[in-house]
């Protein structure tokens, strides 16, 4: 419900500002901008949605090879003591929590075109759970939620945007983005369980604190390293731990002695259906997200911002980020526009460029995940799923603003 009024919202302000820009000066011109960035936000959804087509091809067709084998069972049950809490209405030996684990692994490596594929399966796969199926269940606004806030352990291409933006160290985020992000995703999620009313007993806070240990380690482990290896360390593992995974589940077909490449062709038919799907969802919300932007609504807000925090006599500097945080939930592109650009203008070393980047990989981009995720199963009723998403969404935005303060102010 939330969703629904949040995109009629877009478009009334769209509206309301091109009518005021009209009436009080002049610009006619506002129109045409509005009209044309609904069309090319249209041609830009459906232009994600043809590259994410040979995407889910591939990883539906990889996750399809590792259901019939056997390996995404058994990864549900490595993990089932704590994804059974979180996710109860989920059984333990069930498809969707090998999924699951899957997915927010691939997220947690910065791996995001293979984190949408596995997040697809996992939410079709808690559809077969589902008794209305236009209504959200528990379990996937938790699953969405925990997307939303986008635990990510390794930004690698933030550090890649930097690198090529001249900064002289374009690791020093890494760090201060791991805080932020792990403290939206502790901040949702702990939010979450209370609404869920889901008990947090020994066994999710010893998983919770495992992470924030392998969090904290990490960490100290990169800030050991020159400043020239975390990159390379980051790639590098990333991308083996991935192709990994691929053999795993082809040496565990053969193991099972399945045809692996007709399983491939069932999955990869499945992903490219998908892909289709999310067409008409991914039109909605872009379009109304471009149409407020070309309206000057996002400046305008900007501005205000910008003008009670000097009357306050607090530290503006952080204001020049804010194009970034409030573009951050609605367009991950837009978002990455946004944090280069500051770049660009002030320099990679700057303040306020730093800071765009770890409110860059602090959180995920939220509607984008709520239009694929639920549209790819149909799902219209998404009922608070959105409000816990822009919470963990404000929250890491908050984390990043006082972290870059303590790091860099």
């Amino acid at each position: 419900m939330l969703l629904n009024y949040i995109w009629i919202g877009f478009l009334v302000v769209a509206f309301l500002m091109a009518a005021g820009t009209t009436l009080f000066t002049g610009d006619t011109a506002i129109w045409s901008r509005i009209m044309n960035a609904s069309f090319s936000q249209a041609a830009f959804a459906f232009e994600i949605s043809l590259g994410l087509t040979g995407v889910l091809s591939l990883w539906m067709g990889i996750m399809k090879i590792g259901e019939r084998a056997g390996v995404t069972t058994a990864m549900a049950r490595l993990v089932s003591p704590f994804f059974s809490r979180l996710f109860p209405g989920i059984p333990k030996d069930h498809p969707a929590m090998g999924a699951i684990f899957m997915n927010l692994s691939a997220n947690m490596l910065g791996l995001d075109n293979a984190a949408t594929p596995m997040g697809l399966r996992a939410m079709q796969e808690m559809q077969t759970l589902n008794h209305k199926k236009d209504t959200a269940t528990d379990a996937m606004i938790m699953f969405l939620v925990l997307n939303s806030s986008g635990l990510c352990l390794i930004p690698v291409s933030i550090m890649m945007y930097r690198a090529q933006g001249g900064a002289s160290n374009p690791t020093d985020i890494f760090i201060p983005i791991l805080l932020a992000t792990a403290i939206a995703t502790l901040v949702g999620l702990t939010a979450l369980c209370v609404r869920q009313k889901i008990r947090m007993d020994l066994v999710l806070w010893s998983w919770l604190g495992g992470l924030a240990a392998a969090v904290g380690g990490l960490a100290w482990w990169f800030s050991t390293l020159p400043a020239d290896k975390v990159e390379a360390y980051s790639t590098f593992g990333a991308n083996f731990l991935l192709f990994g995974v691929i053999i795993l589940f082809i040496l565990a077909g053969m193991r099972k002695k399945i045809n692996v490449y007709d399983c491939f062709i069932e999955g990869a038919k499945e992903g490219f259906k998908t892909a289709v799907g999310i067409i008409p969802y991914l039109v909605a919300i872009l379009v109304a997200i471009g149409m407020f932007r070309a309206s000057g609504a996002l400046d305008a807000v900007t501005g205000w911002v910008a003008t009670g925090v000097a009357a306050l006599g607090i530290d503006t500097q952080w204001v020049g980020a804010l194009p970034t945080m409030l573009m951050k939930p609605l367009s991950g592109s837009g978002s990455c526009a946004m944090m280069l650009d500051v770049m660009k203008a002030e320099g990679a070393d700057a303040f306020v460029s730093r800071l765009a980047g770890v409110v860059r990989g602090s959180t995920d981009t939220t509607f984008y995940i709520l239009a694929v995720y639920f549209g790819s199963v149909g799902v219209m009723k998404t009922r608070y799923a959105a409000g816990y998403a822009l919470l963990a969404d404000i929250t890491g935005a908050i984390a990043a603003i006082f972290i870059a303060y303590l790091f860099w102010g």
